[in-house]
């Protein structure tokens, strides 16, 4: 199976009681897409290995392809980019970018200061993700952005402008990491020095560890303090580091390292490890807090049942692992007592409201489930109600995670599952090849 296209209405899982073997890992939708447009923003040819082959990146390369960025690819994870060093050769275009935050709001920081006409749009749940805040940063740098539609969301349309940068810039940081994330990909391309200060809780930390990791790999080192200011000089310009390898996607980690923990394992994901520069790697140490057995290298995780028992009950602050956050929602089935998952506000403004829709899904395996404006609690039933019928709200990661309840002994059907494509198009290809009857 090689593409979402294959995949039926609903699909059907079989009652599971062991998983065991070994995954080779997509590679990261976050590292990238934002290694496209670093590569594209680049001066000099950047050859990219490992690129995740999904709908997100295909967003990120329909639009560069839009704006003349030259792309070559090799093949489908293999692709070559020849920078325009800051100046997008096409001055007018209307770039739809489907559900991809991580194409979306980058870009919309991007063409801000590119000097041309552009439109962005996406699919209606896109329209429906708040970025309010980083137009409000955009236009206090004097970008000319208007919303064609409500105010504070997507479609948007950018127009030429002058930018005149104050010296420090604020911007929100308690509603999405992406638009700090935005903000700093696109400062190099304004020959300023310009200071971003955080106002508010910043939310999803590794997210903006993997934006500066890779700022610094072509060439950009930014000056910070803690997480509250972020200064870049005017001198910063991005220069190919002439090759470069993405890894393995450490939230699709999640789904199998879980399924180890749950189906005696081991299951080994091999793409990241200790050398990862993914926040969602932790995951594997949130499972090994529960009990589960973990063993790591720096580019390969291994996880197994705990030697006796069930795995522990948790009240965990997950504000650091949001994404990899709900494959515990559903871990939370399996644990020995009540749990409850904190701090993951995040989840409310994502490819659907996550925390409302986890809620509901539980809920019809059998689980007693609360939930708060930031927080989930979850109460495992005595035995996973069978034959559940798991909406999947077009998000990618709610067909995941739920898969793994087949491993308590009961089947399951994840309703729409070619939503996947967002970021592991063959997943249940691999699952089936890790989980079993």
């Amino acid at each position: 199976m090689n593409s979402s296209a294959a995949y039926p209405p609903a699909l059907d899982l079989p009652a599971a009681s062991r998983a065991a073997g070994a995954v080779r890992l997509p590679g990261s939708k976050s590292i990238s897409n934002r290694t496209l447009l670093l590569a594209a923003l680049a001066e000099g040819r950047t050859e990219i290995f490992d690129l995740l082959v999904s709908d997100d990146t295909e967003r990120m390369l329909d639009a560069l392809d839009a704006l003349g960025v030259p792309v070559t690819r090799a093949d489908a994870a293999h692709c070559i980019v020849d920078g325009v060093g800051g100046q997008f050769p096409v001055k007018q275009a209307e770039l739809f970018l489907g559900n991809a935050g991580t194409a979306f709001r980058p870009l919309t920081a991007a063409l801000a200061a590119a000097g041309g006409r552009y439109t962005l749009s996406g699919v209606a749940r896109m329209h429906e993700r708040p970025i309010g805040d980083l137009v409000d940063a955009l236009r206090a740098m004097g970008a000319d952005i208007r919303y064609l539609g409500e105010p504070g969301y997507p479609p948007l349309a950018i127009e030429a402008a002058r930018l005149c940068v104050p010296p420090a810039v604020p911007v929100r940081g308690d509603v999405s990491s992406q638009f700090l994330t935005g903000l700093l990909l696109m400062l190099p391309m304004l020959a300023q020095d310009v200071t971003l200060t955080v106002t508010g809780e910043l939310i999803s930390k590794p997210y903006v560890e993997i934006t500066l990791a890779l700022m610094q790999r072509f060439g950009v080192l930014v000056e910070r303090q803690g997480w509250e200011s972020f200064r870049v000089p005017a001198s910063a310009r991005y220069r190919t580091p002439g090759k470069i390898w993405v890894e393995g996607d450490a939230s699709s980690a999640s789904y199998f390292l879980a399924a180890g923990a749950l189906g005696g394992g081991p299951v080994r994901v091999e793409g990241v490890g200790r050398a990862s520069i993914q926040g969602d790697v932790q995951f594997a140490a949130a499972l090994q807090g529960l009990g589960a057995q973990i063993e790591m290298g720096d580019n390969w995780i291994s996880a197994s049942a705990p030697a006796r028992g069930r795995l522990a009950a948790f009240d965990l602050d997950l504000n650091l692992i949001p994404d990899a956050a709900m494959t515990l929602a559903v871990v939370a089935l399996f644990c020995d007592g009540p749990c409850r998952l904190r701090n993951i506000a995040s989840w409310r403004v994502k490819e659907t409201d996550r925390i409302a829709a986890m809620a509901t899904e539980l809920r019809k395996l059998g689980a007693n489930v609360e939930e708060g404006a930031d927080w989930l609690g979850v109460q495992a039933p005595a035995a996973l109600v069978p034959h559940a019928q798991i909406d999947t709200y077009d998000d990618h990661r709610i067909a995941m995670c739920f898969s793994l309840a087949a491993l308590g002994g009961v089947p399951i059907t994840i309703k729409d599952p070619k939503c996947v494509a967002k970021t592991f198009p063959d997943y249940f290809q691999v699952y089936n090849q890790v989980v079993q009857a």
